[in-house]
């Protein structure tokens, strides 16, 4: 726990953080496939652990679950808030997709986003073959994983993020609905608005390969809020107001910014929480199952 708050003060986070939780985690599916390759060439940060919920049904609708690394780690999804955000989705009837995906020491930008959008090609591709409900695809994530999650959602139709991972390029990348869960959105706004930019912006320059300073405008294609338009999927915003990794701001910010695009959102702050810490509570978790289950239930025909 010391090593993880030294990482806090450092405007980073240790590989793999979600809350502190333990490895070994009983997760609440009837089975699990594990170490699926949705890109097809062997490689550990292009696999991902699917997980079915207790109570079986013919097919169900899926949320794909990014963990939160400062986008350092390649193969963190053993560690992708397990005992939390998907025992909570996996009780609610969501089947769940927890994938790796390419860290900033692997690949630049957008690397990440296209992993992930090839992540949700395959979902639709390969929907019989684990029971899931191709019309309903949600993605959500906690930290640099919730800004991937919210990405996928304001790029559905972005051609320049799509890349090929993977194939199935005959499918839909578009989600159906976001959870970003303490996710930097804006990391042209980390300060807040505040005149003098004082953050660390270390882990986004590893990922976008060059220096913040002087290049803020090449940094605005990291921005889930760049792409946001009146036909992007609804969104439910989770932050705490003591989060000392990233700044409370970045979610009142993307609300505000959602709410004028038109985009249906809901914003809940969660008082003293931190960066994973004290956000996890009935009343949160049960916020986004019913958000969820709202919007899936509206898509029916």
């Amino acid at each position: 726990m010391i090593l993880c708050f030294s990482f806090l003060g450092l405007g980073a986070q240790p590989v793999g953080f979600g809350g502190f939780q333990m490895p070994k985690v009983d997760v609440h599916c009837s089975e699990k496939f594990a170490d699926i390759d949705y890109a097809g060439d062997g490689e550990v940060f292009h696999r991902m652990d699917i997980y079915l919920p207790q109570v079986e049904k013919d097919i169900y609708p899926v949320v794909v679950h990014i963990y939160g690394s400062a986008w350092y780690s390649n193969n963190s999804k053993g560690m992708a808030d397990l005992g939390t955000i998907v025992n909570a989705l996996l009780d609610a009837g969501y089947a769940v997709v927890c994938p790796n995906h390419r860290s900033s020491q692997d690949a630049r930008f957008p690397a990440q986003i296209q992993d992930i959008k090839g992540v949700i090609r395959f979902v639709r591709a390969h929907a019989p073959d684990y029971r899931f409900d191709p019309s309903f695809v949600a993605v959500s994530g906690f930290s640099s994983g919730g800004h991937l999650a919210s990405l996928a959602a304001t790029s559905g139709h972005v051609p320049e993020l799509e890349g090929e991972v993977g194939g199935n390029l005959a499918f839909s990348s578009a989600v159906d609905a976001a959870c970003d869960w303490s996710g930097p959105v804006d990391l042209n706004y980390m300060s807040c608005g505040r005149e003098q930019d004082t953050w660390n912006h270390a882990p986004e320059e590893a990922v976008m390969g060059f220096p913040f300073q002087g290049n803020e405008i090449r940094f605005k294609v990291l921005d889930a809020t760049s792409y946001i338009d009146p036909f992007d999927p609804p969104v439910i915003l989770f932050h705490g107001t003591a989060d000392p990794v990233v700044p409370c701001c970045q979610a009142p910010h993307f609300y505000g910014l959602l709410q004028d695009a038109g985009v249906e959102s809901e914003l809940h702050l969660v008082e003293g929480g931190g960066h994973g810490m004290n956000m996890y509570s009935a009343e949160t978790l049960g916020a986004m199952t019913a958000f969820l289950d709202r919007i899936h239930h509206a898509g029916r025909p």
